[in-house]
């Protein structure tokens, strides 16, 4: 089994380094005749794409995904889409530095432990920008999911402590942190100014919204739906932390508070995140994210080199304040996957 290979039926491999040649993404299992074409990638990958934020780095990438195979005359054919992202902007000379240093934070140390050898030019495999692939292969996810009417949505709900206390879907894409609440972005915007003079970094929380869900989906033992969502989100670098509906707040209530009622036509509350023995209600998921502070700072810290002698280190280049909101997209994208997977498992037993 490939450690660069996730889902059983809907199955993706990425592949490529932050400033490799390109990356990209291989998906094996996507069903025929599903409207396909680059378009319909662009926007996801323009919503990931780098130097558009106020959190972001500094490195302009044109993220286009090129389809290489498995697509006929705008639908799919049934055989393997290869998935192609070139690297345009690439700039090493940043990292030469660090080349014999472990940055605080970061994959060095772990990667030198497996392998035995890294790749130090932005991270190579760890960096942040393999998840470029993750989302391509993402928006494939979603025109199957579009055709079931399933409908996926991250939004951020916390960033360097300013938490969202209202929900307005509609201030989502008319701030540049992709906050449901128009007052906690303007905080938000406030405390990104300050972290960014101290030469620090911030983390938060990202919520991922599913809509439409159709009941019955997930597996009942080690392929719960909430465990394979879990799974998904928690291999994306930044984050640090997962909860699906009440999530840890439920440690706090009593069965009573915590039990949805069933009635009738609904279920009388959602803290089940919509998911009940691992098998999803046909209520809206809802799922969250706790994305750790960017670890690349330029506050000095403590490290060591390869040789275990004491350095200090203040990492420059291009790097985000925050993963969120570009975080945001690629959470959609796991979550697309996983739900993807699981609809053609279910379509398997039907």
């Amino acid at each position: 089994m490939s450690a660069n290979t996730f889902g059983t039926l809907f199955r993706v491999t990425t592949w490529g380094e932050s400033h490799g040649p390109a990356l990209g993404a291989v998906i094996d299992g996507c069903p025929p005749n599903i409207d396909l074409s680059e378009s319909d990638i662009r926007e996801m990958m323009d919503r990931r794409k780098p130097g558009r934020t106020k959190t972001g780095t500094a490195r302009r990438e044109p993220d286009q995904a090129k389809i290489l195979s498995g697509v006929f005359e705008g639908k799919t054919t049934g055989t393997p889409i290869c998935l192609v992202i070139e690297n345009k902007n690439i700039d090493s000379s940043a990292y030469k530095p660090y080349a014999e240093l472990y940055r605080p934070g970061h994959g060095d140390f772990t990667y030198d432990a497996k392998y035995g050898i890294r790749d130090w030019r932005g991270g190579g495999r760890a960096s942040a920008r393999e998840t470029a692939a993750r989302v391509a292969a993402g928006a494939v996810a979603a025109t199957l999911l579009k055709r079931e009417n399933i409908r996926v949505l991250a939004y951020t709900r916390a960033l360097g402590g300013i938490t969202c206390k209202e929900f307005d879907s509609s201030t989502i894409e008319k701030n540049p942190f992709l906050a449901p609440d128009i007052d906690a972005a303007r905080q938000m915007e406030k405390r990104v100014e300050e972290v960014k003079k101290a030469g620090d970094s911030i983390g938060g929380i990202v919520e991922i919204l599913v809509c439409n869900m159709p009941a019955g989906l997930g597996e009942p033992v080690f392929d719960k739906l909430d465990a394979e969502l879990t799974r998904a989100l928690m291999s994306i670098g930044a984050v640090k932390g997962v909860e699906i509906g009440s999530g840890f707040s439920a440690a706090d209530k009593t069965g009573s508070q915590n039990n949805d009622p069933i009635l009738p036509d609904r279920f009388g509350s959602n803290n089940a995140g919509g998911i009940l023995a691992g098998i999803s209600t046909g209520q809206d998921i809802i799922a969250r994210v706790a994305v750790k502070p960017i670890p690349s700072i330029a506050k000095e810290q403590n490290t060591v080199d390869k040789n275990s002698k004491p350095r200090t280190i203040s990492v420059k280049g291009r790097h985000d304040i925050s993963a969120i909101p570009r975080i945001n997209v690629v959470c959609e994208a796991m979550v697309c996957l996983v739900l993807a997977d699981h609809l053609l498992r279910q379509k398997a037993i039907w």
